[in-house]
């Protein structure tokens, strides 16, 4: 394992903490805030001496890192990014254990929402502001690793070449800088966009800041108790309907909308998450009119982009099926997690061929998926059948660690489900009272451990340990 290679690029991680840092100081600073500024001075000059400390180890080594380099440089990331992340909470007047601190982190940059804070209304701002950057910059870092890293050629685990090509480029050596750049410009233009959408629909400025970090990344931290708080009228659920559908559809749909021949071509899966949404919304509207077509629709993306944030409450007979939904996931190319519904295509559709082998050896088989160019290869079919088995042992092994905590079984799998998908336990499935700072501290670490799970899959572990153990 070259750790010197992994240094140097993790390096560049910690420097835009440096910067979220810089700006909650001149935040805190302009609007009086002193009490809290040290300990973001303190996050500053710690992730500045950390960052410059791994380049300068790893500077003079090979630039060059395999697949299983890149994988476990993602896990160094998550680690050392949520522990920045965890400095200003363990360092604020709350006093916040260093484990709760780091549950916290660990949850907004994964994007899952889970929080140790009951009243939000009784942070302090800076503080409200800091939770939503770890999910816009935890947002970011996962893109650029979904696009560069599992883009891999070798270990097709995302299966991101069903719907991303960007012409054949993606090369680590060749133009890295170049595609990051273009990551960055497009993540920054959305969710500026997303902004500017909740603004006009006259969101207060601070909630609208906050509420569009979460968006973007299909995180869960609200600068409130209840969404309800914010998302008032059809205007504004109009508005946050739109922000929704943004995040959950493949990253560059809307940078691809002038193309027609691109959109056809690569965005298939994008189309039928709509069409999918679409169908589930009607039939939902159709038994249950009393929640309000709105209401039903943000509560239907919600779900499938792992947001879980809904104006729902915890009193509706939809609870399995809204977690169901959040097992499929958005598009491949987005920030949710989830199965994926380009791989319960694959696995629907490889289980037809072999019913109609049985019935009709003779029949000739349409192996595209989504009717799309692109066709469904052995390879593809062993992938989704791995993702779909790991979920399962994923969702086993954490539900058997949280009963241990005296969860009731209900209540353990439904979190267990929300946590492998990175998805909010707000009120839409029954958990909004689960108090997450008083769990024992190997629930917590479960949990932490299996937010990553979510966002790299299982099989990334897999083969972290096949590289260490196995000298493979």
């Amino acid at each position: 394992m070259n750790f010197k290679s992994i240094s140097y690029y993790l390096s560049f991680f910690c420097f835009p903490i440096s910067i979220l840092s810089f700006i909650n100081i001149l935040y805190s600073s302009y609007f009086d805030y002193f009490l809290a500024v040290d300990s973001y001075v303190i996050t500053l000059f710690i992730s500045i001496a950390i960052g410059l400390g791994f380049y300068f180890i790893g500077k003079k080594s090979e630039k060059r890192i395999n697949f299983i380099e890149q994988l476990t440089l993602i896990i160094f990331v998550y680690i050392f990014i949520s522990i920045f992340i965890a400095l200003p909470l363990y360092l604020s007047n709350y006093q916040i254990t260093f484990v709760n601190s780091l549950f916290e982190a660990f949850s907004g940059v994964t994007g899952t929402g889970f929080s140790i804070f009951k009243n939000i209304k009784y942070l302090d701002p800076t503080l409200i502001l800091w939770r939503s950057s770890s999910q816009w910059i935890g947002g970011l870092y996962f893109l650029i690793f979904l696009i560069i890293v599992f883009s891999n050629k070798k270990f097709k685990i995302k299966m991101n070449d069903l719907t991303f090509s960007d012409n054949g480029s993606v090369n680590l050596e060749n133009n890295i800088k170049s595609l990051v750049i273009k990551i960055f410009l497009i993540y920054v233009c959305l969710s500026v966009l997303i902004f500017f959408l909740l603004n006009i629909s006259q969101i207060r400025l601070f909630n609208s800041l906050n509420l569009t970090m979460t968006l973007i990344s299909n995180g869960g931290f609200l600068p409130t108790n209840l969404l309800s708080q914010i998302i008032q009228t059809n205007s504004q659920k109009i508005v946050f309907i739109l922000s929704l559908i943004i995040t959950m559809i493949n990253f560059f749909f809307i940078v691809n909308i002038p193309n027609k021949r691109v959109i056809i071509n690569e965005h298939k899966e994008d189309f039928y998450l709509i069409i999918l949404s679409v169908l589930l919304t009607l039939i939902l509207f159709l038994y249950f009119k009393d929640y309000g077509i709105l209401n039903i629709i943000i509560a239907v993306l919600s779900s499938l982009s792992n947001s879980g944030l809904s104006l729902i409450n915890s009193d509706n007979n939809l609870i399995l099926y809204f977690l169901l939904l959040t097992l499929i996931g958005g598009s491949l190319i987005s920030n949710s997690s989830g199965i994926k519904l380009a791989r319960i295509f694959i696995l629907l559709k490889t289980a037809s061929f072999e019913i109609i082998k049985l019935i009709s050896p003779n029949n000739v088989i349409n192996k595209n998926i989504f009717s799309s160019e692109k066709v469904i290869t052995d390879e593809y079919i062993k992938i989704s059948f791995l993702i779909f088995i790991s979920f399962f042992i994923s969702l086993f092994i954490l539900s058997s660690l949280l009963i241990i905590d005296n969860i009731s079984f209900e209540k353990s799998f439904k979190l267990s489900i929300l946590t492998i998908t990175n998805t909010y336990n707000s009120e839409m499935f029954g958990l909004e009272n689960l108090d997450f700072k008083n769990l024992l501290t190997t629930s917590k670490i479960g949990l932490i451990i299996f937010m990553i799970i979510g966002k790299i899959e299982l099989i990334s572990i897999f083969l972290i340990f096949k590289k260490i153990f196995l000298k493979d």
